[in-house]
């Protein structure tokens, strides 16, 4: 007889909470200098560029890692492969802090971090279907995309602050312990499975890894998709990577940039949590999909144009509400067109456009600044026309069938 009946377990919040904060360390630890661009190109001797690279470098190394990541989390599981990235997040972030006076040491310490993230990251949907029904898998996406928002939310207001009362060092050296501890934490607690499954097994079923990353590109609305997630994942990366350049030559000091990116992410942070709990609700992506793509828009436009400090707080809130929301409803989508593709694949597949479109558009933008003034108008002016093309996108896909969208 078919067996019918299947339990949820609470601990399904502990196992969440625990890789939440792997991810949140990963991710703060990416983005550590974007706020304090100009005070660590100043400690170190070297360039913006430089510094930028720093955060590039995780970019950089996702290419390459990716789909390794990604086949080693489908064949085996979240607390093998997602224990991997912890660890090495825990051992190179320590590092990274002991050696933080010297920038060759703290580079390599950066893209041995870097390595650990796709083993993070692209288990977001994985550990989604492992452990929650299918009415919860788009909010529990949500929450693990929320805890990458509170990565960065920490390192763009925190970090200024502990810069100034404990020097870069400092700073890095605190980070560095945090990033074992949060190793240490998902290893004591992470399971790799219930007892017994949320749901019929049929709707676990995934392809092998290569077989779906095959199928994949061949799906029109996930390659519609991985488009989209090229220009608004890329656009994000640029902005967050750039955002004290954005705003010193309208006259912010970093605590004023660290406190516009933070907004962002706060916008980010509630946007990941109502978007995609209203797509579960009513089981739709795609509407939530194209109101993402035109709210950010709207933002980035004010980012590109306020010179009032409260206008840039509010267009940064606005900005990040929008864009950050369109991660989880895209990685579900994604998981749901694809169908059976691990969402291991599928979702990696998605992050590795950011991470790709994110090295152009740094470069791209540092190349398109003003020389005399250091302005960055002009490249936010391209990236608000890639996210309109985005949007054209988003007008043409559609919805995953029900079959697939209930698994």
């Amino acid at each position: 007889m078919e067996q019918t009946d299947f339990k949820v377990y609470g601990y399904r919040w502990v196992v969440l909470l625990v890789f939440m904060f792997v991810v949140a360390i990963n991710q703060l630890l990416w983005i550590t200098f974007a706020p304090i661009t100009s005070n660590a190109a100043t400690y170190y001797g070297v360039s913006d560029l430089s510094i930028g690279l720093l955060s590039m470098s995780f970019m950089i190394v996702y290419i390459a890692i990716s789909i390794p990541a990604s086949w080693a989390i489908d064949t085996y599981g979240i607390r093998i492969a997602v224990g991997i990235g912890a660890a090495i997040t825990g051992i190179f972030g320590l590092l990274r802090g002991i050696l933080a006076p010297d920038y060759t040491f703290v580079l390599i310490a950066q893209i041995g971090i870097a390595i650990g993230q796709p083993f993070i990251l692209n288990a977001i949907t994985s550990v989604a279907a492992r452990w929650f029904p299918a009415q919860e898998r788009a909010t529990a996406a949500g929450l693990g995309s929320l805890a990458m928002y509170l990565g960065i939310l920490v390192a763009l207001v925190l970090t200024p602050y502990l810069t100034i009362q404990s020097q870069i060092s400092g700073m890095l050296l605190i980070y560095g312990i945090v990033s074992v501890l949060a190793a240490v934490v998902f290893f004591v607690f992470i399971r790799e499975r219930p007892p017994t499954p949320p749901c019929p097994l049929d709707q676990e079923q995934r392809s092998l890894v290569f077989d779906g990353l095959k199928e994949s590109l061949r799906i029109r609305d996930f390659i519609l998709l991985m488009v989209i997630f090229f220009v608004g994942l890329g656009v994000f990366n640029a902005v967050t990577t750039w955002i004290e350049d954005i705003v010193r030559p309208r006259g912010f000091s970093i605590v004023q940039a660290g406190n516009i990116g933070g907004l962002m992410i706060v916008g980010g942070i509630i946007g990941a949590v109502v978007i995609p709990m209203l797509s579960d609700h009513y089981r739709r992506r795609t509407p939530y999909l194209l109101l993402a793509v035109i709210g950010a828009t709207l933002g980035l436009v004010g980012i590109t144009f306020a010179t009032s400090y409260g206008l840039l707080i509010v267009s940064a809130f606005v900005f990040g509400f929008f864009l950050l929301s369109a991660g989880p409803v895209g990685f579900q989508y994604g998981a749901e067109v694809t169908h059976p593709t691990p969402e291991g694949t599928s979702n990696g597949l998605l992050l590795l456009m950011g991470q790709i479109s994110g090295i152009v558009f740094i470069f791209g933008m540092d190349s398109l600044k003003s020389p005399e003034t250091g302005s960055m108008t002009l490249p936010l002016i391209v990236l608000i026309g890639l996210m309109v093309l985005s949007l054209l996108f988003c007008t043409r896909l559609r919805e995953a069938t029900p079959s697939i969208a209930e698994q």
